[in-house]
């Protein structure tokens, strides 16, 4: 699985970046999680807010922190 956070390094960007990371141990699922910074990157992704959350190349959130429940929800149903 490849979850990938994107934002430009905000506070709410670093956020959910940790969120996801205390989800994926706490699942204990196999993910590799990249922090998207480069905004030419955001711009192809097709995503239109940030922060945005992105698993197996499916925009799953966006323009605000999913809370921890959802982001499970997000990764389970992945």
């Amino acid at each position: 699985m490849t979850i990938k956070v994107l934002g430009p390094g905000c506070s709410n960007c670093k956020k959910l970046y940790q969120l996801t990371q205390s989800v994926v141990d706490e699942l204990k699922v196999q993910a590799d999680i990249i922090y998207v910074t480069d905004m030419i990157e955001i711009a192809h992704s097709g995503l239109l807010r940030t922060p945005g959350l992105m698993i197996n190349q499916k925009i799953v959130s966006y323009g605000r922190i999913p809370s921890v429940d959802e982001i499970k929800s997000f990764i389970n149903n992945a």
